[in-house]
Formats: structure tokens, C-alpha cells, sequence
């Protein structure tokens, strides 16, 4: 599994229904979830973006669907990025000082 950041701004239509029904946004993550995509965690935000989640999925193909769904909804713009694991990339830069190229 893989891990993501997903920024989201919500549109005029997501921040409606969030004024309407403020659970609604617990209900996109539940439908998220029935994709196989596990969510980490999740934080509003003020500034640029309105929301962000870190993700676990098994692939960027299954990310990719994620994203054109929640696009599709018309109630988020997401921006989608790869996040590697602090150790996981230290453990990749130590492992190539061993090779002689």
C-alpha cells in the first residue's frame, strides 16, 4: 500500500452541503473507504485549501479513479500527491551508496 496526500477545495456546491448537513463530509469519507482507500487521517484547513486527508491505497490507478470521482461530484477539487515515508526514502538513499554506479 501506498501512501497520498489529497488537498481538497471544496466548490460552492460542496460548502453548501457542508453548511447543510456538516456529517455529510463524514459520509464522502465512508464512500471513500468502500473503494479501498484508507484514510489516515484528516484535517480542515484555513487558508488555500479547505481540507486535507493522508491516504493508504494499493495503487495509483485506484488514487486516480479516487480523484475523477470526487471531481465528478462537482463538491471538491482535489490535488493528489505520492507521499513516501521518511525512512523509506533514507533506506533508498543508503542502499544506492552501495552500489559501485
Amino acid at each position: 500500500m501506498a501512501f497520498y496526500l489529497q488537498l481538497v477545495v471544496l466548490t460552492d456546491k460542496g460548502r453548501q452541503s457542508l453548511q447543510e448537513n456538516p456529517d455529510w463530509i463524514k459520509e464522502i469519507s465512508k464512500s471513500i473507504e468502500l473503494m479501498g482507500v484508507k484514510i489516515v487521517t484528516q484535517y480542515a484547513l484555513l487558508g488555500q485549501y479547505d481540507f486535507v486527508s493522508i491516504i493508504e491505497a494499493p495503487s495509483d490507478e485506484v488514487v486516480a479513479k479516487l480523484s475523477l470521482k470526487l471531481s465528478a461530484m462537482g463538491a471538491f477539487h482535489p490535488t493528489t500527491m505520492a507521499a513516501i515515508p521518511l525512512n523509506t526514502l533514507i533506506d533508498s538513499l543508503k542502499s544506492e551508496k552501495k552500489r559501485p554506479w
